[in-house]
């Protein structure tokens, strides 16, 4: 069954992670029901970082169950080849997401930066038949419930400890993706992924 991804970012410790929630079709109306009755009074969206301790155990607590999984990928960074490490995980996930035929991605807009993903999208497409059935847009997260997912899966890896702990069931595996300037990395498959399970990670 098509899927539909929703993707939001996270940087910590020159560490890049873009965060990519997959949510089948039949669940995305009641996702977005839960979703939107975790915001508190006058509220117009979830965003991990600006709540506080307390409510953050509850919200994740409450995300994780949905159903609903994630992927993060992960690149190094500096603050000047940010946007370069971004490209490269987009440009992962979205052969990710033709391999699994999904039908609709959308990413939390960055304003005028969006310019570079949509240079990105197109390249990677162009890769492949012209008729891909993937369609993609820029929304502002205030219009989109689902990628309030992805900004707590993110957060919550990113943090480490218990906050990774709680956000498990929903991480489903973990993608490397190399930023070195070299050929072999420029290539759409130069990454290493984790597969999350009962046991630990198992490479791929």
């Amino acid at each position: 069954m098509p899927v539909h991804a929703f993707i939001d970012e996270s940087v910590r410790d020159q560490r890049y992670l873009l965060c990519m929630t997959l949510v089948a079709p039949a669940q995305l109306a009641p996702s977005r029901r839960e979703l939107n009755a975790l915001l508190l009074p006058g509220a117009r969206e979830l965003h991990f970082k600006k709540e506080k301790e307390p409510r953050r155990r509850l919200l994740i607590d409450r995300i994780a169950a949905l159903e609903a999984t994630a992927t993060i990928y992960l690149g190094s960074c500096t603050r000047k080849t940010e946007e370069n490490t971004r490209q490269k995980c987009l440009e992962r996930a979205v052969t990710d997401l033709l391999a699994k035929s999904a039908h609709r991605l959308v990413l939390d807009s960055r304003d005028h930066r969006d310019i570079h993903d949509r240079k990105t999208l197109q390249r990677a497409l162009g890769y492949r038949p012209s008729k891909t059935e993937l369609t993609y847009e820029h929304l502002n997260s205030t219009s989109e419930p689902l990628l309030w997912i992805s900004d707590a899966a993110g957060w919550c890896f990113g943090a480490g400890g218990d906050w990774r702990r709680r956000a498990a069931p929903l991480i489903e595996s973990i993608v490397e993706v190399r930023t070195a300037k070299s050929p072999r990395d420029d290539r759409p498959d130069a990454s290493r992924a984790f597969i999350l399970g009962p046991t630990g990670a198992s490479h791929r």
